[in-house]
């Protein structure tokens, strides 16, 4: 059968954010750390939206307002939660995908690379105080098969000289695992650093992304036919998260068919992906772009 929410462990004494907390994936990852004994906050654009998601479940689940889309906002988050406690899981997980038109965040940067790269990116640099407080803390950067169209283009990552939406969506997620195994490396074993795939998982990101146009119903009835539910789709996350023994730089996702479905364990991802010369640079390009520099030991 595999790995399942019931392998998680005791998570008592543990404290967790889960970007996008309200829906989807995020819902569910919020759902079973704080069923295992995590104090989750549950990050969200919509703060009613993320307080209605939090009276459906159990456990101690703190909702707190985070536009990713938004550095003043990932800044003002993370001020918020800096009381001196450690932090011991980062999920980032909120994103938008394959947005028709180009649109840009509250900085100027196109919308997916701003909201799904540059927004966690942000995040996780001014969480790294807390997260180095922590034993053992783990920061899950949720990518997608999508990566392995992606492409970095150092001159259009603003999409101005051209602009296709599922390709912005590729690059940002292709930027999500270059972000992750960058951090890995840097970290040094400070803390552990790993990247998770939902597969094709039935959640709202299409047509939140690409509206309820043809495109949208098409794209969503196909991710309900092929794909898995949220919840199954959760598990490579939460198996990064909290399962023992699973090292820091692993990706994982669904162990079926192309990767679509199925229960979780190690994923493949790209050669752009694992290059590490090629995230070295992203990575300073990200610092220079958020005004966000790492401090790691």
């Amino acid at each position: 059968m595999g790995w399942t929410s019931r392998d998680i462990p005791d998570l008592g004494g543990r404290r967790a954010v889960v970007t996008g907390g309200n829906s989807g994936l995020g819902l569910e990852t919020v759902r079973a750390l704080a069923a295992h004994g995590a104090e989750v906050i549950l990050a969200a654009r919509d703060p009613a939206r993320g307080a209605a998601a939090a009276r459906a479940l159990e456990g101690r689940i703190e909702v707190r307002t985070l536009d990713l889309a938004s550095l003043a906002s990932v800044e003002a988050f993370a001020t918020g939660l800096d009381d001196g406690r450690p932090l011991d899981i980062l999920v980032n997980n909120a994103g938008v995908m394959a947005v028709p038109e180009r649109l840009l965040t509250a900085d100027g940067f196109e919308l997916q690379f701003g909201t799904n790269h540059l927004g966690h990116f942000a995040l996780t640099g001014r969480l790294l105080p807390a997260l180095l407080r922590a034993a053992g803390a783990r920061v899950v950067t949720v990518a997608s098969l999508a990566h392995r169209r992606g492409r970095v283009d150092f001159d259009n990552l603003r999409g101005e000289r051209s602009y296709r939406p599922f390709e912005a969506y590729a690059l940002s997620k292709l930027a999500n695992l270059l972000f992750a195994q960058e951090l890995h490396r840097r970290a040094g074993g400070a803390l552990a650093s790993l990247a998770a795939h939902p597969g094709l998982s039935a959640t709202a990101i299409v047509v939140n992304g690409m509206g309820t146009g043809l495109r949208g119903r098409v794209a969503d009835v196909f991710f309900r036919l092929l794909g898995q539910s949220a919840a199954q789709g959760a598990l490579p996350i939460l198996q990064a998260a909290t399962a023992p023994g699973v090292p820091g730089g692993a990706y994982l996702g669904p162990q079926g068919f192309g990767g679509y479905r199925g229960p979780p364990g190690p994923a493949a991802m790209s050669a752009a992906a694992a290059d590490p010369t090629l995230a070295a640079r992203l990575w300073e390009v990200s610092e220079r772009l958020t005004k966000v520099a790492f401090k790691l030991p």
